[in-house]
């Protein structure tokens, strides 16, 4: 199937065919004339006017998979990641993001797949393990949303499923500032600043449960937490919290 295949959903109205964008980012991956001119432009405009600060990129592996997982703070974070790796990165982004024709191709061919926001999307979730599993690199927004502003939100399980069921490594970062660059259609030149932890490796499970993958999240989201911390963000909440959390969601899994 096109990727750019629309279908009609009920008259005057159209939704885009999340399954071809899935498969496109599988089967053909990034636009590399559309991704690498992109990354060419952005990433000196990127350090003069946002003054960007890049802290322990040296921990990335160039190749190999690779997991990142990083809060967020607003539309320009799957940038500032991309600007990290001199490779391609894939991330999840939400639904409603492909339902312009010329937007859900942009973003498509700059590596993004659609997922189902709250439903468990399993296919989505399938696309982010094949991804891994042939060796490139995946973005995960564990909150969910964005979350602006305050202290950081509460980390979702999937991205400890991930890295159980795939075994690939995960990169802890944390990206601020970036929520105050946007006002209305102004973007104004505010400091961004992103930073990185070593990997983290976890053994690979081929079924993991909800409560070793709420652990494993709980692990990674403490490792995004000390990098938020060193750059300076509001304070985030108690382990003690976080774990709680945890395990209302495995509550609700059950």
């Amino acid at each position: 199937m096109d990727p750019l295949h629309i279908e009609l959903a009920q008259p005057g109205e159209r939704t885009a065919s999340l399954s071809s964008f899935r498969e496109h980012a599988l089967r053909r991956g990034v636009n590399p004339f559309l991704y690498w001119t992109l990354r060419a432009i952005l990433l000196p405009f990127f350090l003069i006017y946002f003054r960007l600060g890049r802290i322990g990129h040296e921990h990335l592996p160039r190749e190999g998979p690779l997991l990142l997982a990083c809060n967020h703070r607003s539309f320009l974070d799957p940038f500032v990641i991309g600007t990290l790796v001199r490779r391609p990165v894939y991330y999840m982004a939400k639904r409603e993001l492909f339902e312009k024709r010329w937007q859900a191709w942009v973003l498509n061919a700059l590596g993004a797949f659609p997922v189902d926001r709250g439903t468990g999307d399993r296919d989505a979730m399938e696309t982010a393990r094949a991804i891994l599993r042939r060796g490139d690199c995946v973005v995960v927004f564990p909150e969910g949303t964005r979350v602006r502003p305050g202290p950081l939100g509460d980390p979702r399980r999937g991205v400890g499923r991930l890295a159980l069921e795939t075994g690939a490594p995960v990169a802890p970062l944390a990206v601020i500032g970036s929520d105050a660059v946007r006002r209305g259609w102004r973007i104004r030149p505010r400091k961004v600043c992103i930073r990185v932890g070593r990997p983290l490796l976890f053994p690979t499970i081929e079924r993991c449960s909800p409560a070793l993958a709420a652990g494993v999240t709980e692990r990674i989201w403490a490792c995004v937490s000390l990098q938020w911390d060193w750059l300076g963000g509001a304070k985030a909440r108690s382990p003690e919290l976080v774990h709680e959390a945890s395990q209302r969601e495995i509550s609700r899994a059950a």
